[in-house]
């Protein structure tokens, strides 16, 4: 199946808006005290939506924080990269979301999240939101965003109003292995398969929502269903493209790792916004690889946000 004529109009994401707090030295766990630093605007569905709006495409994202420096932080930034804000909401009952993330020495990471009990799951589909979806072209679904059901219900209807206007979907599992234990991240994986045309997984979550014990069986399981692509996040490795006639590899970019956090979330929107700018595919994904890799080379997801002419940069030093 081939993508979607592409919609004009603006790039939509709805979930959490968080601050990321980290700790200083490698180790497991949270258990004795520690040495901190942050606090970092961040949530997989801002940075993705910060990273788009940084690259000139207008774009939004459906949120809520609570009335507290934490919700008002990411507001600020969010605005200063130019993202539309007027369908986040403000909730003076709850507190903005947090993640504590510690480092392994293998490089893995561990998080401590809050968001169920905090303003992000109070997040709904309001009639600033409903404004927002009206000129949605693109609509984004980041699998950290389906804690609750009561988020998967909303995704849902958004999803809804934007198929029926013609807007493509893209939905990004990004699976911690911290969520994979609510029950609810099973049910929101599979429903979001059932409607998205772009589909972006990190590495091993290709099969995490498939039948299959490999990556073939799971690309053909998964276009089976009718997603138009597939696009795997290898890291450092590059990515890879599947669609129903071709495939394609493309090579990453070495740099010195400072902190993964949102890494994908700036190769997806990436992505996103150079395919919506008709560049080719190979150029999109070669693009995408450099906004992955500059994003590793700065602490904190949201301050790994790279323009085109450092992504280009990085992509000619490389050369």
């Amino acid at each position: 199946m081939s993508l979607p004529a592409i919609r004009p109009g603006n790039i939509v994401t709805m979930g959490e808006i968080l601050v990321d707090i980290l700790v200083v030295e490698r180790g497991i766990g949270f258990r004795t005290p520690l040495n901190l630093r942050g606090p970092f605007p961040g949530g997989a569905p801002a940075i993705f939506i910060s990273q788009a709006a940084r690259l000139g495409h207008p774009a939004g994202i459906i949120s809520c924080v609570g009335d507290d420096d934490f919700g008002w932080m990411n507001i600020e930034r969010l605005q200063r990269d130019g993202v539309d804000i007027s369908a986040i909401r403000i909730d003076d009952d709850q507190i903005t979301a947090s993640a504590f993330v510690r480092y392994r020495e293998d490089g893995d990471r561990d998080f401590l999240f809050n968001l169920k009990r905090s303003a992000a799951g109070h997040t709904v589909l309001d009639p600033p939101a409903v404004a927002l979806l009206a000129d949605c072209g693109h609509f984004h679904v980041m699998g950290s965003s389906l804690f609750s059901f009561h988020l998967i219900d909303e995704v849902r209807k958004a999803i809804e109003i934007v198929k029926a206007n013609g807007a493509m979907v893209s939905f990004d599992p990004n699976i911690r292995k911290e969520m994979l234990n609510i029950a609810e991240m099973r049910a929101g994986l599979e429903f979001m398969l059932q409607y998205c045309d772009i589909f972006l997984p990190s590495g091993p979550e290709l099969t995490i929502p498939t039948e299959a014990n490999t990556e073939e069986a799971a690309i053909t399981e998964l276009l089976g269903l009718g997603i138009s692509c597939i696009v795997v996040k290898r890291a450092a490795q590059g990515a890879s493209y599947y669609d129903a006639t071709r495939t394609l590899h493309v090579p990453g970019y070495k740099v010195t790792e400072a902190d993964p956090t949102g890494a994908g979330d700036c190769f997806g929107a990436t992505f996103v916004a150079c395919l919506r700018q008709g560049l080719p595919i190979d150029e999109c994904i070669r693009l995408a690889n450099a906004a992955g890799a500059l994003a590793v080379s700065r602490q904190g997801g949201m301050e790994g946000i790279s323009s085109f002419e450092e992504m280009r940069a990085l992509i000619e030093h490389s050369a």
